[in-house]
């Protein structure tokens, strides 16, 4: 296809603008973490005054793990009602009406302190929690549905790239220096309100998803219009032509519920692979990494935890930048089964390294690496592969439901790890990370039977393997015979 892979501004301006939600959500995912010891003071010194005694050390954990994990609880509501949002509203107008909740979190957790009301800041991270799940799911529909196919794994990996830049933001801010002192944590927890203006600010001049107007729309006019635009280029038939034939196939197929896509074998074998692709990501281990970092590094022995975190956010951040560059060359599968494996060797020597510290002290050198290349693995594959993944498995009719479900998963995983690390760290202590060992080996064997490559095929493509292995029979199908379906022509994949 001509000019097909060609970036151009009006496309790196949606996608920029897009991204937004990413780095909100990577933002409020660290932005717990630096000033713990801080807030626990206020929670403290706010029951005292309640209550005339201090806060006992269990209460005080319970109301620690409910404000970390609550944002989790409502990234599951917020990620279960994204079909609705899209299919109703649009991608462009669903992610500027999400932008309210963000303002209203920003409000509860910046005047929380001025109230002191523990309360204000827990339902202000259970706000901001539903716009990050809504976000999860508008960011990688749209990104997708905008980008050309030779790109859409790169641009979508600016999902993930996204979200580390908000973490790495989130940790810079919360230096005591900075934001992450007694007086200033309200603001670090309200800065979530500048993105969400900048956001509203642009959006408006962004295209809506020309995908979204020719199929659900069928305002063909206005969406090769767009697609023009998008494409910086005229020719853009072949464009038009992929996407009525998937509206002609959408016509052919009833209305997918989030039920029917586990009751179709046309469906259900994309859903497991996604459902189990987000687990993938979520029960690696790496959210304890990014929750609980300060503190492993303090068990670690480093004297100055907070610098030890931005540099596990930087390498972050690094590692993204290389997945981004590398995903449409290498592919998805390869990447992720690489990261997984890596990852789970990591957990191995962090183990090892934390329960030998009492006797070697240099084992916290050991230690920071072991962090540095857990985090590094999990930028390679497991990071932003599955959230772009999703949406290439599914064409456009069931796409948005099935973004609800796999959003679900994700969000849920994440709220059982932020809820029970604590306490599973208190009990296991520096073996904590083989249980993660053990998950990331299962997710590795997983990965390398079932998942398929998508690595330059349209949606329509990787929908028509998945409906030919079906037609096979449910009972009858294997990864295998799915995979060189998938992979078609291209000797590559």
């Amino acid at each position: 296809m001509e000019c097909s892979g060609q970036v151009t501004p009006q496309l790196m301006l949606a996608v920029g603008t897009a991204v937004i939600g990413s780095l909100q959500f990577g933002y409020n995912t660290g932005v717990i973490n630096a000033p713990q010891n801080i807030i626990e003071s206020f929670y403290n010194e706010t029951w005292s005054s309640r209550f005339a005694e201090p806060i006992s050390q269990g209460t005080l954990t319970g109301l620690w793990s409910l404000s970390v994990a609550i944002f989790s609880v409502g990234g599951m509501f917020g990620s279960s009602s994204v079909g609705f949002f899209v299919n109703r509203f649009g991608r462009k107008n669903s992610m500027l009406m999400a932008n309210a909740l963000a303002f209203v979190a920003a409000a509860f957790m910046g005047f929380s302190k001025l109230a002191a009301s523990f309360e204000m800041l827990i339902v202000g991270r259970f706000i901001v929690g539903l716009y990050s799940g809504l976000s999860t799911g508008f960011v990688p529909i749209y990104v997708e549905e905008i980008s050309p196919t030779p790109l859409r794994g790169a641009l979508g990996t600016l999902h993930q790239l996204g979200v580390v830049v908000g973490i790495l933001m989130a940790q810079i801010f919360g230096m005591e220096s900075i934001m992450g002192n007694a007086s200033l944590w309200p603001l670090l927890l309200a800065f979530t309100l500048l993105p969400a203006v900048l956001q509203c600010v642009v959006l408006p001049f962004c295209p809506e998803s020309p995908r979204y107007l020719l199929i659900n729309r069928n305002e063909e006019s206005k969406a090769r219009s767009i697609l023009v635009k998008l494409r910086g280029t005229d020719n853009v038939a072949e464009d038009m032509q992929e996407m009525k034939e998937e509206s002609q196939q959408m016509m052919r197929e009833k209305t997918v519920t989030i039920p029917e896509l586990f009751r179709s074998p046309v469906y259900r074998q994309p859903i497991f692979v996604a459902i189990m692709m987000q687990l993938s990501q979520q029960l690696s281990g790496i959210n304890a990494v990014f929750y609980y970092s300060t503190r492993i590094f303090e068990r670690a022995g480093v004297s100055q935890p907070v610098y030890a975190t931005i540099g596990a956010g930087v390498v972050n951040t690094a590692f993204t930048v290389v997945s981004l560059f590398v995903v449409e060359r290498v592919g998805r599968r390869p990447l992720h089964l690489t990261g997984l494996m890596g990852m789970a060797v990591s957990a191995v020597l962090l183990t090892v390294a934390m329960a030998l510290l009492d006797q070697l002290g240099w084992m916290s050198y050991i230690s920071i690496v072991a962090i540095f290349s857990f985090v590094a693995f999990f930028e390679i594959g497991p990071g932003p592969i599955p959230w772009f993944i999703v949406a290439e498995l599914f064409s456009q009719g069931p796409r948005p439901a099935a973004i609800a479900v796999a959003g679900f998963s994700n969000w849920s995983a994440n709220f059982l790890v932020g809820m029970f690390f604590p306490y599973v760290e208190q009990v296991c202590g520096p073996y904590v990370f083989i249980i993660f060992t053990i998950l990331l080996i299962g997710f590795f064997t997983f990965t390398y039977f079932k998942v398929p490559e998508t690595k330059g095929l349209t949606f329509d493509e990787i929908s028509a393997g998945f409906r030919q292995s079906a037609g096979q029979g449910a009972d009858k199908y294997s990864a295998p015979e799915e995979f060189n379906t998938l992979r078609g022509d291209n000797p590559d994949l």
